[in-house]
């Protein structure tokens, strides 16, 4: 073989080998590690944060995202208390997150007041535009977006579905939130029906523990009384009290959610709140790829859910008419 003609055949191989070598030299570079913040509303031990955690982190994987992998996620667990929102949203924040998930409107604002630049998604918030996070639902603009529960005329449900089972009530107690716009918007949506349904409406504030013991023994003096409990973060955290006040005072009671009839509630109904972490998974997956909040409208919950504990209903001395009984989604025995 001629001399030249070897080197030419030892240039082609050397510059095949060069090409090669950034492509194998990139297969061995560790993946960048994304890091996503969590504010969550309940505690870390709650039955329904594991669930709810469970979900996001399975939905995640599905979409090739892993936990200690090539995403780091940092928890910071509020337990409704608006202090430690504000004090974990600076934290989170101070971490210099990719994006950061939000559970609950005090999440949101908190997280806001703390950053106007880092991606926010948010679930379980309840009338985002009206609490200012987003500037409308089709086009949220600068850095928040994400799923909202329902809307206020969901109100006139509630009382519907507390007549039907328990038509003799008269006067119904709605316990709301005063601290949160979704609070009045709750309250103003029950009381709107209220004279169509033939019923007297207390507003009772959930703030704290003592407050709603002293309001709901107060409001149980008087008979023919019925309880409806608005959805809020103060909601999920006094839940069990809440439950437990409807059984002491003998008022039938009607929960925002399924979970807290699974937890002895008479009835609940309203969005999957799980779903909503299982559809957060898609907006983090596509803000990490490069899309922007503002770019991604707010969606609204589109699964509802009727659960009836028939247990305490037969507790209280309620039948549940076959209707009502056929229409539910889960029966908790």
């Amino acid at each position: 073989m001629p001399f030249h003609e070897l080197r030419r055949r030892e240039f082609i191989t050397l510059l095949a080998g060069a090409a090669a070598w950034p492509h194998a030299a990139r297969a061995q570079l560790p993946e960048r590690v994304r890091r996503i913040g969590m504010l969550m509303n309940l505690s870390s031990e709650d039955q329904e944060s594991r669930i709810r955690n469970a979900t996001f982190l399975q939905a995640l994987q599905q979409r090739g995202w892993t936990d200690g992998r090539n995403v780091q996620i940092d928890y910071r667990w509020a337990a409704g208390n608006n202090e430690l929102f504000r004090k974990y949203a600076e934290e989170l924040v101070a971490l210099k997150p990719d994006i950061i998930l939000a559970s609950t409107s005090p999440a949101v604002a908190a997280l806001q007041q703390a950053t106007r630049s880092i991606p926010i998604v948010f679930v379980i918030v309840i009338d985002p535009v009206g609490a200012g996070f987003v500037a409308s639902l089709a086009r949220p603009g600068g850095n928040t977006t994400g799923f909202t529960l329902f809307e206020y005329g969901i109100g006139a449900k509630w009382l519907e579905l507390l007549k039907e089972i328990a038509p003799g009530v008269t006067r119904v107690a709605v316990l709301r939130d005063p601290a949160i716009a979704a609070g009045v918007g709750q309250l103003g949506a029950v009381q709107a029906v209220a004279t169509s349904f033939r019923v007297e409406v207390t507003p009772v504030d959930i703030r704290d523990a003592g407050e709603i013991e002293r309001a709901v023994g107060v409001f149980a003096r008087t008979p023919n009384g019925g309880m409806i409990v608005t959805g809020s973060p103060s909601q999920g955290i006094h839940r069990e009290l809440l439950i437990s006040l409807a059984a002491k005072h003998r008022l039938p009671a009607i929960y925002p959610f399924v979970y807290m009839a699974r937890g002895g509630g008479m009835i609940g109904y309203g969005p999957d709140q799980v779903d909503q972490y299982r559809q957060a998974a898609g907006y983090v997956d596509r803000i990490l790829k490069g899309e922007k909040p503002a770019d991604l409208p707010v969606q609204a919950s589109t699964k509802y859910e009727l659960g009836i504990n028939l247990k305490t209903a037969k507790e209280l001395g309620f039948a549940v008419p076959p209707t009502l009984h056929a229409r539910a989604n889960a029966l908790f025995e």
